[in-house]
């Protein structure tokens, strides 16, 4: 049985359209009065809806002010990204190292997705594809914590309307970034695995933050993630340590 659209629903779907294109910019202030009668419903179904875009980041509401568009600042994507370079670039190391010919073909089953998406270009086939390829290469430490982290960190973006998608780059773009990732995996080399995915994750962020820049919220310069860069994976001094 289909599951009933509502008009908060419908409320809900065409506001996050409006901030993720653009149409309302972040900072704007909107009242649920004009909302309402812009899109030709109620007060009822627009507080809702206000309220659901508030829970993920979109919105604030402002007392006898109205609704100001939050959208996403250089702060909240340098934030998610130093958090995703701290657990994505181990894990990735680590399924290097550990990965099944079964992972690997999943992988690999990924990789194949996201181009048959790039080659239709159909965005919501490609990206699933890149989730499911996170997803997998999190799951060979076979940590679910992980998983839902990495997941919540990626949505804590993406919901909010940030994507380089046809902003910075395109998906065949995004894809040769992916290939030598599964390459180092499948290769079961560790460091060059960690590499690729801490140049995907540096390059994906600086390109969030270049689009999400203001005068008053000027993106990082090009050595943005270098404080972590020297300790993100560690193969030879972990090494040692076990030695002594």
């Amino acid at each position: 049985m289909a599951q009933r659209t509502t008009t908060t629903d419908r409320v809900f779907a065409a506001l996050r359209e409006s901030i993720v294109t653009g149409e309302f910019p972040a900072g704007s202030l909107h009242s649920i009065y004009r909302l309402a009668e812009l899109l030709d419903v109620s007060r009822t179904p627009v507080r809702e809806a206000v309220l659901r875009l508030a829970d993920i980041g979109l919105v604030s509401v402002e007392r006898n002010r109205g609704v100001r568009i939050r959208g996403v600042t250089v702060g909240d994507v340098r934030s998610v990204f130093e958090l995703r370079l701290m657990i994505e670039v181990p894990a990735t190391a680590y399924a290097a190292g550990h990965a099944t010919a079964q992972d690997v073909e999943a992988l690999e089953e990924a990789l194949v997705g996201m181009r048959a998406g790039a080659d239709a270009l159909d965005e919501v086939r490609f990206t699933g594809h890149d989730r499911t390829l996170h997803h997998r290469i999190a799951a060979v430490l076979g940590n679910p914590r992980l998983q839902q982290e990495v997941a919540a960190l990626r949505d804590s973006i993406q919901t909010r309307g940030a994507s380089t998608l046809h902003r910075s780059r395109g998906m065949t773009e995004i894809l040769e970034e992916h290939v030598p990732i599964v390459e180092a995996i499948a290769s079961k080399n560790p460091a060059a695995a960690a590499a690729r995915m801490e140049e995907h994750l540096v390059n994906t962020a600086t390109l969030l933050m270049a689009q999400a820049a203001t005068p008053d919220d000027p993106a990082p310069g090009a050595g943005w993630a270098n404080r972590l860069q020297e300790h993100l994976y560690l193969p030879e001094e972990t090494a040692r340590t076990r030695q002594q």
